[in-house]
């Protein structure tokens, strides 16, 4: 029996790290990661959390969800046995019933647990509410259209952080150098100021923030605004469906325990440590630092999954030696970003 509490009228898995991954492995079914979102209007979002919450946890699923006032915003591990059940219970809720559920391109473990938080926005753009109307966004483009738009010229932006574009892409597509979503609107006006009467193609990995990103355009006096229906998702399922060559190259980074799915074999980033090429991304196995960063096999290896020599002569001390010297402050990881991982991203860009 899972071990969920309630706390503050809001449910909670507490189990471990550990044992959450062990009963993972141990399962005795096959299952399948997807996603989906939906901006509208939605009411009682506590209560609403709570009821996704004991109606999801039965069925065995994992995730990461995020309801507000303004929609919802899934990603999600289903066992294969209860997919159905899972879809007629989500269309059940009026709000859901037309929701497009898009399984991922290649399945591994993704989750350990199941999250449904309750946030200001599904996602976390903080732009002013005068700054965009949900009511009028981009128009929705399909695989092949998508595609034939970038054959005749169209302006390709990725709305996404630069490390998710770092290790896949459209070809030609501008890359914002941002590394959170608060940054990323205002930077693609300002990459594209002086377009606004160009056309203009979005994509993001399952087509969410290009909703309001392209009604922000809109707002900001951009007349011809396309976004990629479903995002990379969906594009490379209908690729694959229907053996089209991918205009997309590389990784599709997702935000879940894999980091990553393969599009193409292309390989278009380089390891921050040496600058072999390789495009697997980590997260720096020094709990106090955790950055995320692309790291090749033999660096891996040399610095024991860490990002810097500091990192990996850090965790090689005794735990209650490590605790000691950070109540004594003799040590700050959170600079690694921007003073050794940073500058080695920029050099690498540049040669």
């Amino acid at each position: 029996m899972e071990f969920i509490i309630l706390l503050h009228n809001e449910l909670y898995n507490k189990k471990n790290k550990q044992d959450l991954k062990k009963k993972v492995k141990q399962e005795g079914f096959e299952r399948i990661t997807c996603s989906f979102y939906k901006y509208m209007p939605l009411q009682n979002i506590e209560d609403l959390r709570d009821q996704l919450y004991i109606s999801w946890n039965n069925l065995d699923i994992l995730g990461r969800i995020y309801i507000s006032n303004e929609g919802i915003n899934a990603q999600i591990s289903i066992p294969e046995h209860n997919i159905e059940t899972f879809k007629n219970n989500l269309y059940l809720n009026e709000s859901f019933k037309d929701i497009h559920i898009k399984p991922a391109i290649k399945d591994g473990t993704s989750f350990y647990k199941l999250t449904i938080k309750v946030k200001k926005e599904i996602v976390a753009y903080k732009v002013a509410p005068n700054e965009y109307d949900m009511n009028k966004v981009g128009t929705h483009l399909n695989y092949k259209e998508f595609n034939k738009a970038i054959d005749d010229g169209a302006i390709v932006i990725d709305v996404r952080n630069y490390y998710e574009g770092e290790i896949g892409k459209f070809e030609n597509a501008i890359i914002p150098d941002v590394d959170t979503s608060i940054e990323l609107l205002p930077e693609i006006k300002k990459l594209l100021r002086t377009k606004e009467k160009e056309k203009i193609l979005m994509y993001c990995t399952g087509g969410i923030r290009c909703e309001k990103a392209s009604s922000y355009l809109l707002h900001n006096g951009f007349k011809d605004v396309n976004q990629l229906r479903g995002g990379i998702v969906q594009y490379a399922n209908d690729i694959k469906k229907y053996n089209e060559k991918s205009k997309f190259i590389g990784k599709n980074f997702v935000f879940d325990h894999r980091l990553g799915e393969r599009i193409t074999d292309d390989i278009i980033s380089k390891c921050h440590q040496c600058t072999l090429e390789t495009d697997t991304h980590t997260n720096c196995a020094n709990q106090a630092c955790h950055i995320l960063f692309i790291q090749c096999y033999k660096c891996s290896k040399k610095y024991l999954r860490c990002c810097s020599q500091e990192c990996s002569d850090f965790i090689k001390k005794p735990k209650d030696e490590q605790q000691q010297i950070f109540r004594e402050g003799k040590i700050q990881f959170t600079a690694q970003k921007s003073m050794s991982i940073k500058p080695k991203l920029k050099n690498i860009k540049n040669n």
